[in-house]
């Protein structure tokens, strides 16, 4: 059945710019118009969204949501003035490999219903909290059941009873063979204290070699050649960015690689905010995420992230909304997803407030009043 959406205040399309008294239709769960209120057509079911604001479904690129534990004492000891370290992952893999498909799936499924009473409708997850043939495999089992968007991260760190290079011809060799045909992308944490840029060339490329996409964690805890590394194998993103030189700024300006910001990760690490000016005047193309984890982010709120991005990143308000939208989409190199033009796939979010700009301007404020995600209203993941 087709859906009307109509008296919309303000329509965000993402991609014609903004609408006022606008409406859109709903069929087959996708957008099959928009425009003016006053010239819509009739739609087997009508709803009124009494002058509120409507902007596409968030499009989160970046999220690590098949774990088990809790890691809120590593948050306190940061916020009295520990630095954040990559070695606290370790713990989550131990509680990770120690919980049951079961409960790992119903923590993802309260994750993923939590993201979209935030307004996400699509997402990328990874693996990473397995590190063990079988424990990654069966990571990214349950992260198919909800999304086609599945990352292989077997190399998030090197788990303690391997050494780094034993560890490398293992993701590389029997662990890719197992997961290969569940994840659409390749990862990995290119820092310190995780995988250098020599063992990350190496597993990408064996990743890239088998019809996987390439994104990177690159240059999150300080300089290095992650990013213009992301850009030579082609990547569709390049993640954190915490920390980029000019150079790296002039990579990616060249390239068609996304600089993917994840600032929930900066604000629970106090970590510096990535200066988003370079990388505008220089061009390059960006989104935000939310990189939903339980030690250095654990949010699954697009729009909290959207309003530290406007506060401390200096994005304006439709830059932020961007990113999060189209952005993300670009990301995850879609063109079905976050934007709401005929053709795109219904992922639809109605606020509580008559314009975006309260997303930034209200921060903290749960302003998502009803998601239509495939062009179905609803309250809970697709599953």
């Amino acid at each position: 059945m087709s859906e009307l959406i109509t008296n919309i205040g303000e329509l965000f399309t993402g991609s014609s710019g903004i609408l006022r008294d606008a409406a859109l239709v709903i069929d087959d769960g996708l957008v099959a118009w928009v425009g003016p209120r006053t010239a819509a057509p009739p739609a087997d079911t009508v709803f009124d969204a009494e002058g509120a604001a409507v902007v596409p479904g968030f499009v989160d690129s970046h999220s690590h949501l098949v774990f088990a534990g809790d890691r809120a004492d590593e948050f306190d000891a940061r916020m009295s003035g520990q630095p954040y370290t990559a070695g606290g992952i370790r713990r989550t893999v131990a509680a990770t490999r120690a919980a049951s498909d079961e409960e790992l799936a119903a923590h993802t499924g309260r994750l993923l219903d939590e993201a979209l009473r935030s307004g996400t409708t699509t997402i990328e997850i990874k693996s990473g909290y397995g590190l063990t043939v079988e424990d990654e495999r069966r990571s990214l089992a349950i992260a198919s059941r909800f999304t086609t968007e599945t990352t292989f991260l077997g190399a998030h760190v090197v788990p303690a009873e391997h050494q780094p290079a034993a560890y490398v011809d293992l993701v590389t060799g029997e662990m890719l063979d197992r997961v290969a045909g569940l994840a659409r992308w390749i990862d990995v944490f290119c820092d310190r204290g995780a995988f250098d840029v020599d063992q990350a060339r190496t597993i990408l490329s064996a990743g890239a070699a088998r019809g996987l996409g390439v994104r990177m964690h690159a240059n999150q805890l300080g300089p290095s050649g992650a990013a213009r590394l992301g850009v030579e194998l082609g990547a569709a993103s390049v993640d954190h960015c915490t920390f980029l030189s000019d150079e790296d700024v002039d990579a990616l300006a060249a390239s068609e690689t996304v600089a993917t910001f994840v600032p929930g990760a900066e604000f629970s690490t106090r970590q510096p905010f990535p200066d988003i000016g370079r990388l505008r005047d220089a061009g390059v193309r960006y989104a935000i995420a939310t990189d939903c984890n339980p030690g250095s982010s654990y949010t699954s709120s697009m729009p909290f992230c959207i309003a530290l991005a406007v506060r401390e990143m200096r994005m304006t308000p439709t830059e932020a909304l961007l990113a999060a939208t189209a952005g993300g989409a670009r990301a995850l190199r879609r063109t079905d997803v976050g934007h709401l033009s005929p053709g795109a796939r219904a992922d639809v979010v109605l606020l509580d407030a008559p314009s975006f700009v309260h997303l930034a301007y209200r921060p903290g404020v749960q302003l998502v009043r009803h998601v239509w995600q495939h062009g179905r209203r609803t309250t809970a993941w697709s599953r």
